[in-house]
């Protein structure tokens, strides 16, 4: 509502004096201040803030009457009532400011253009000179407590309990009247008084008394702190026609400010709180309303250390209330108790280094002109020593008063007085509250405006850049088309949450100057133009061209003076305006992009005054003085060059009988809101009706619904020009101390929950929404179901709009910002005041709505209401903060609750995806102690986790398993945690795999009560090639616990050596049964040839892969079947099939189908040139079909394989071609400067250019040469990641040896020193018989393979036709095997590792015992790696083949 701003002002008094001002008060406009001081009465003007006469008593008068004590102005300002400490009333006539002298006057440069303008404009921004004159002075002959001022009299209490009427001209003996308090009969009602004088009001007078003319009596405090209000029976204040009622059980009042607007009066207590009254219409007593106080939670070390309160300001316009105590400090709350400010905590209260400050005390203050400033006096004692410390300079220039550093403890002999200004910014729904239909919230401060809009660009076109965020509206941008004014446009959530900051537009100075206080401010629905208007005229600005539009002719300006408010319809501004020329009331448009002219506008006279104005889709709603509303219809216009608007009158509702007093009425809305909403099918259309008058009427919510009880007639039957609108019923009160309201005139199927609801805020009782309940897919509604439900609900924030389908409600906040020492010493005000803000803030109100339905049995409303809302990116927040509350409540309540909640809520949640998260998600946020409730009522955290594993949700089961961690004994932890280990491998979860390894080590050195164990060994860093790891998760090994075959290759398998195995039977039993877990994860993935995934496997979790290799050389580790493993690979690795040169397509074959499958391959695999060149006729489309499997399942395998493998299934349109061949070539750069990007990015093309063998020469005329030329070429052909892994591979087989593999991996490398090698090996004595004949069979599969399917390995088996030809013949021959000694081997490996196998590096220069380990291997290039943690290596046939482990879900406990 009101939000302070920067820091207080600091204004000087010009005249030295050894006085000290200790009141304040404001003429009627609030233009002018009297000031007083002990024998000074001073008059400081508002804008500019200077002092403009002082008037210094003679010291003989001042003997005479005494101090000054208070001050009264009339309310025409043309007189000022002081009282004295004697009983004198001294009157002042204030002379001048008429005659047109000023004290201060502007001075512009000459030729300026402020200088032509019209006689009498220059006024308006001068100091007027005015003179004080005292007159005949009034003796009442006891001290004076209070005085008040009324139309045409003065009204006075003195202390010795009598009531003073003085009549401001005749102040002979006639001029005046007294009223002794005892003869005032007072009661607790007005029903039961009528009985004689009160007894008991001997001695009793009046401290404190102020007159509220809306409810024509007086707020009293008496003398004994009881409270009363004494109401004249009367217009004229007689002995025998006043009556007073009390407030029961109070009897610590001490001040007293009533507010005309609410019609409430605010009691201020020696308690420190402040007791809000209002009369009850029916009875005359006083009802406690609400109390402003503050709250031990958010003021827990002064909220009753305040002191008795001192004095209560109500804002101008009266929807605010300033409070201050006897022990200092300013407290702000809106008028039904919403606490806004207050300067007792956080940095008003503590310097940056924690020290408390003492807070300012105050002796007097008031609001100034519309709101903007509150003048405040500081004490007279304190204010000697806070001279340097309020150090505010008022244009920053005053800088030498720092100086005065010494003036605490040696007070000089004449001070300069000070006055504190503090800055405001308010809302503009305060004094225009049409603005409650935007979704923008809009402030404004004396000169700028505030708005939250989002950016422009972002609303109309996503793809440009926002170019205003800047402060300053006046630098150049370019123009942006502004928004269709017909298409009412709800801003996304990413513009009005975008950021934190706020659009801040300064206001024209030529307006401000002359115009000053602005007093309206309106937002269109787009949030692109602002309207103001001030004293006189109005002035209109645009986002889009960043300009003001300001009257042409300034005598037109002067001329006109805004009532009633000013509101957008469509591109045009509305304002109810006072015409000086014509004297008349009128209703105006100016149009947006026109000159602002009255030639341009449309006029509308009115018949009496409007004070209040408000626009619903394309009519307007007047409030007029006679408390009539009128209803005006509006259209656009296009004949004329100029766009204009017609306005036609519809309809006049009388509310005289309902409205007491026309300012009562805060606002005024239609609305398509009413009661009867389920009723029909077509309610969306008529949603967009105008169904319903809304008046706010001092904070009763009033609805006039339209009367359908009447015949109806069918619209049809009615021609469109006169259709008679319904009159409307009698009005029912909705809410009470309700400040705003929210509704919104768009309609949308889809949440119109939402839209077709009331919003209202309330002050201290939060919000309420008036919402519409349905029945469910068009049922016939319950009868017993209302067809609207009030839900109230409390927010954190002050609610200053509502975004109505986005389910938020947008505010501000207050935040400050300490500046500490900034002037060493002598502390400047800056250390005194914090330096303000104002913040955007914005909360989400979705959960408390559905858990009032759920509270209210109406989980199927609830139901409809959030699955509309579900797809809003806060929904699981949303629910979280359901559960959170719920829990909070009932878990932490003291009492047994008879009911509880949290089930209704829990089973409410289930109806949602998210109900696993959600619960997880709030129970980790939640204490321990509550778990068990929480869980009692949403299941068991067993049973939750095993469906998060159903669902394949396993970053949710993993929370889960940390809260069955602590609910659970070891034993079930374990069994859960292998669960899911081994889910998450099968799922390749390498981040999540790495965590349970953890995660099972902890549990099992829990068990033992022991920490778990640090491990002693480094982890060396590799540069990225993270095989060659030292392990750290696999128990202390030693060589001989491998060596279970034949083979002992102890300088392979050397480890790094752990620590002790010594006491550690806990951790080598948990390491134990983690290896244990990974070995049968390794098997299965070997058995299932999933090379790749084993590679992936190891490398994440730095598994040993060649000592288990070894052990497991004659069981898992063989081939079966080498044509399968062979095309697995291809598939895996995304190797391309190697192609038939062009050639020999054309020759004979044995297979007649295998023409088209190795075009089709061709086109597949061949680069760039070769996809140009080759001819595309001889692949029929149908082809594709026929081919193998691998085919169809390349472009199934990967979700995320990009476009370049993704075109082969269009691959016969020449415009994927063209995509597919430019992505290529990046692909190529990437690889060749060993990118280590996932190998799933990679396409299955070969990317070099090999030369096409021309046509005509058939293959059986190529050389020997020439083939193996071909083959050489086509070998090294495949993605650069896949070759290294693949080469990596090979050589864990080597090491391990596993020759059977090193096969398969030779041919789909085509790498001939491979086989050759393999082949060798195999003559020696000491490989077993079976691995022989399992490759001799598995070499003659393949080539039987490739003569049916695949002929482009045929070269490359012509290549090693030798070496074949040896294997066969060693078949005829038994050898039996000897032994096999592992040196043997090694020199072999160490020979073969030619040019031919340069990229598979020998473990042992990584892995040995004796190697230092930093020192990684030269030959380790990091581009092939499988790089560790990132997710995108997980591989992507994961996630869809599981293949079936039986083993997968039993667990061994150890």
């Amino acid at each position: 509502m009101y939000f302070l701003t920067g820091w207080p002002r600091r204004l000087l008094c010009p005249l030295k004096s050894q006085e000290e001002p200790f009141h304040l008060r404001p003429s009627s406009q609030r233009f002018y201040f009297a000031v007083l001081s002990e024998t000074q009465l001073s008059i400081w003007f508002s804008r500019p803030s200077v002092l403009i006469v002082s008037y210094i008593e003679s010291a003989k008068a001042a003997v005479q009457f005494g101090v000054y004590q208070k001050a009264e102005w009339k309310p025409d300002d043309s007189m000022i009532a002081v009282a004295t400490a004697k009983g004198y009333v001294l009157l002042f006539d204030v002379l001048g400011g008429a005659d047109g002298k000023s004290l201060y006057e502007p001075v512009y440069p000459r030729g300026s253009p402020r200088v032509r303008v019209t006689p009498g404009y220059k006024e308006e921004q001068c100091a007027p000179a005015l003179s004080l004159e005292m007159k005949k002075p009034v003796d009442l002959e006891a001290p004076i407590t209070s005085l008040q001022s009324l139309q045409d009299d003065l009204l006075l209490c003195t202390a010795d309990g009598y009531l003073h009427v003085l009549h401001w001209d005749g102040l002979g003996s006639n001029g005046r009247k007294a009223v002794c308090l005892t003869t005032i009969p007072f009661s607790l009602d007005l029903q039961s008084a009528r009985g004689g004088p009160s007894l008991d009001l001997e001695g009793v007078h009046i401290c404190c008394m102020e007159y509220c003319v809306t409810l024509d009596g007086f707020a009293v405090v008496l003398s004994d702190g009881r409270l009363g209000f004494i109401t004249p029976l009367s217009n004229t204040i007689t002995t025998d026609q006043l009556q007073g009622v009390w407030a029961a059980d109070v009897n610590d009042g001490t001040c007293v400010a009533v507010n005309n607007k609410y019609r409430l009066m605010a009691f201020g207590c020696a308690s420190g709180s402040v007791l809000v009254y209002m009369i009850d219409s029916t009875t005359g007593s006083m009802q406690l309303s609400h109390k402003l106080e503050l709250t031990p939670k958010h003021f827990p070390d002064v909220y009753n250390k305040t002191g008795p309160v001192k004095l209560i300001c109500w804002s101008p316009d009266y929807s605010v209330a300033m409070v201050t105590w006897e022990c200092g400090g300013l407290s702000l709350w809106s008028v039904f108790g919403a606490h806004l400010i207050c300067t007792l905590g956080e940095d008003f209260a503590y310097r940056s280094d924690g020290t408390k400050k003492d807070p300012v005390k105050i002796s007097s203050m008031s609001w100034g002109a519309e709101g903007y400033h509150l003048w405040v006096l500081p004490n007279k004692h304190e204010r000697q020593g806070e001279e340097e410390e309020e150090q505010q300079q008022e244009d920053k220039e005053d800088k030498e008063e720092g100086e005065e550093g010494e003036m605490a403890s040696s007070p000089q002999p004449s001070v300069q007085a000070g006055i504190l200004q503090f800055q405001f910014i308010k809302s503009a729904l305060t004094v225009n509250p049409c603005t409650s239909n935007q979704e923008q919230v809009l402030l404004h401060g004396e000169d700028r405006l505030y708005l939250t809009c989002g950016d422009l660009s972002q609303v109309h076109s996503a793809s440009e850049p926002h170019p205003h965020s800047h402060m300053n509206p006046h630098d150049s941008s370019p123009l942006h088309h502004p928004p269709d004014p017909d298409s009412p446009l709800s801003q996304g959530l990413s513009t009005l949450l975008g950021h934190k900051h706020w659009h801040v537009v300064q206001i024209h100075s030529t307006y401000l100057e002359s115009n000053w206080p602005i007093r309206f401010a309106a937002i269109d629905t787009a949030g692109q133009c602002m309207a103001v208007a001030g004293r006189r005229g109005l002035a209109h600005y645009s986002l889009c061209t960043r300009k003001w539009k300001l009257f042409g002719n300034v005598t037109q300006e002067q001329n006109m003076t805004v009532t009633g408010g000013l509101a957008w319809w469509k591109d045009f501004v509305v304002v109810a305006c006072y015409n000086f020329t014509d004297q008349q009331e009128q209703l105006r448009l100016y149009q947006r992009s026109s000159n602002l002219d009255n030639a341009f506008a449309s006029v509308t006279k009115l018949h009496s005054d409007t004070l209040l104005l408000n626009v619903f889709r394309d009519m307007v709603i007047l409030f007029r003085a006679d408390c009539s509303i009128c209803l005006y219809g509006l259209e656009r216009r296009n004949d004329s060059p100029h766009p204009t608007a017609s306005v036609e009158l519809l309809q006049e509702v009388s509310m005289s009988r309902y409205i007491p007093h026309p300012a009562l009425v805060v606002s005024v809305t239609l609305t398509s809101v009413r009661t009867e909403t389920g009723i029909t099918l077509k309610a969306p259309q008529q949603a967009c009706m105008a169904e319903s008058i809304m008046l706010n009427l001092a904070g009763q919510l009033i609805m006039l619904q339209r009367d359908r009880s009447g015949p109806q007639v069918r619209e049809k039957e009615t021609p469109a020009n006169n259709k008679k609108l319904l009159p409307f019923c009698p009005p029912v009160v909705l809410a009470q101390c309700v400040e705003n309201v929210w509704t919104t005139c768009r309609s949308n199927r889809k949440k119109r929950h939402l839209l077709e609801a009331l919003w209202l805020s309330c002050g201290e009782a939060g919000m309420k929404v008036w919402l519409p309940l349905f029945p469910r897919d068009h049922r016939k509604p319950h009868s017993f179901l209302s067809r609207r439900i009030m839900l109230p609900f409390h927010i954190n924030i002050y609610p200053l709009a509502v975004l109505f389908e986005d389910a938020l409600v947008l505010g501000a906040t207050n935040e400050s910002v300490l500046y500490d020492g900034l002037q060493g010493s002598s502390e400047p005000l800056e250390a005194l005041f914090p330096y303000c803000t104002v913040e955007r803030t914005s909360q989400i109100y979705l959960h408390h709505i559905l858990r009032q339905l759920l509270v209210r049995n109406l989980g199927e409303q609830a139901l409809m209401l959030a699955q509309s809302c579900a797809s809003l990116p806060y929904f699981p927040h949303v629910m979280e903060l359901m559960v959170h509350v719920v829990l909070e409540e009932e878990a932490t309540s003291r009492e047994p609750i008879p009911d509880p909640l949290l089930p209704t809520v829990a089973k409410f949640i289930t109806e949602f995806p998210l109900f696993l998260q959600t619960i997880v998600h709030c129970a980790r946020k939640t204490e321990y102690a509550l778990w068990n409730y929480l869980f009692a009522a949403v299941g068991n955290p067993k049973d939750l986790f095993e469906e998060c594993l159903m669902a394949q949700d396993l970053d949710t089961a993993a929370s889960y398993l940390i809260i069955l961690q602590n609910m659970e004994v070891p034993a079930v932890s374990r069994q859960h945690a292998t669960l899911l280990f081994n889910t998450a491998l099968e799922h390749g979860k390498w981040d999540l795999c790495r965590h349970m390894i953890r995660f099972l080590k902890a549990i099992g050195s829990g068990e033992m009560e022991t920490p778990p164990p640090t491990p002693t060994t480094q982890e060396p860093s590799s540069g990225g090639f993270e095989f060659f790891r030292n392990r750290s998760i696999s128990l202390s090994q030693s060589a001989d616990a491998i060596a279970t075959g034949k083979f002992n290759l102890q300088k392979t398998f050397s480890m790094p050596s752990g620590p002790s195995v010594k006491g550690r039977d806990a951790e080598c039993a948990e390491n134990m049964y983690i290896d244990m877990m990974l070995w049968r994860h390794a098997r299965h993935l070997l058995e299932q040839v999933r090379l790749r995934d084993l590679g992936c496997f190891s490398a994440q979790l730095g598994f040993e892969l060649i000592g288990w290799l070894c052990r497991e050389r004659n069981r898992v580790a063989r081939v079966e079947d080498f044509v399968c493993a062979l095309k697995r690979l291809h598939k895996d690795f995304l190797w391309p099939f190697p192609v038939v040169p062009g050639g020999s397509i054309s020759s004979p074959l044995k297979n007649g189908r295998c023409r088209t499958v190795l075009s089709t391959r061709l086109l597949k695999s061949q680069s760039a040139d070769s996809l140009l060149n080759s001819d595309m006729d001889t692949a029929p489309p149908q082809a594709a079909s026929t081919s193998h499997t691998w085919l169809d399942g390349l472009g199934q395998t990967s979700k995320d394989m990009d476009a370049a493998s993704s075109a082969h299934s269009n691959r016969h349109s020449p415009q994927t071609h063209d995509a597919f061949l430019s992505l290529l070539t990046n692909k190529v750069e990437e690889y060749s400067v060993g990118s280590a990007t996932d190998l799933t990015e990679t396409s299955s093309v070969v990317d070099g250019d090999w030369t096409m063998v021309d046509e005509s020469s058939s293959t059986l005329s190529l050389s020997q040469a020439e083939l193996e030329h071909i083959s050489m070429e086509l070998a090294n052909k495949g993605p650069h990641k896949s070759q290294v892994q693949l080469r990596y591979l090979l050589h864990v087989f080597m090491e391990a040896g596993c020759l059977e593999w090193c096969v398969v991996i030779g041919l789909i490398l085509r790498d001939a020193n491979v086989i050759k090698q393999v082949i060798g090996f195999l003559d020696s004595p000491e490989v077993p018989q079976e691995t022989v004949q399992s490759v001799r069979g598995g070499l003659l599969a393949v080539d039987a393979w490739v003569s049916a399917d695949c002929l482009g390995y045929k070269p490359f088996l012509n290549l090693i036709q030798p070496q074949l030809q040896d294997l066969m013949d060693s078949a005829a021959e038994q050898v039996q095997p000897e032994a096999f000694q592992p040196g043997g081997l090694s020199s072999k490996l160490g020979a073969a590792e030619g040019p031919g196998s340069a990229a598979a590096p020998r473990a042992e220069d990584g892995r040995g015992a004796t190697a230092p380990p930093g020192l990684a291997p030269p030959s380790l290039e990091p581009a092939g790696s499988f790089p560790r943690p990132s997710h995108e290596d997980c591989p992507p046939e994961l996630t869809e083949e599981q293949g079936e482990d039986e083993g997968a879900y039993d667990c061994t406990l150890s």
